[in-house]
């Protein structure tokens, strides 16, 4: 909530999402599972690099699951919120599309 114009409110399947405007940089379910979504050259990498999983139930969209088990993974998931809300903001500020590799 730090993070310059970001929102909460809560998830429609449960828990709290975050948004920047309109788009959604993640949503958590209880304290043990974080949710996020990114273009998918991002998420492969961050997958490929062990941070994040597959989404628990969309294994081949652009979401990745941060699975809350051990006092790390809290700071992994915040790393990864960060870098969708860094997304996000400059999809905002110039309006280019969040999956080109440039951006």
């Amino acid at each position: 909530m730090q993070w310059e114009n970001v929102t909460r409110q809560p998830h429609r399947f449960g828990g709290i999402e975050f948004r920047l405007g309109r788009r959604e940089l993640g949503h958590i379910h209880g304290n043990h599972l974080v949710d996020i979504p990114f273009p998918l050259h991002v998420r492969n990498e961050v997958i490929r690099e062990g941070k994040a999983a597959e989404h628990h139930l969309l294994p081949e969209s652009g979401w990745v699951s941060v699975y809350l088990r051990k006092e790390e993974d809290v700071a992994t998931a915040i790393s990864l919120l960060r870098r969708s809300w860094e997304l996000a903001r400059k999809v905002k500020a110039h309006g280019a599309p969040a999956d080109k590799k440039n951006s």
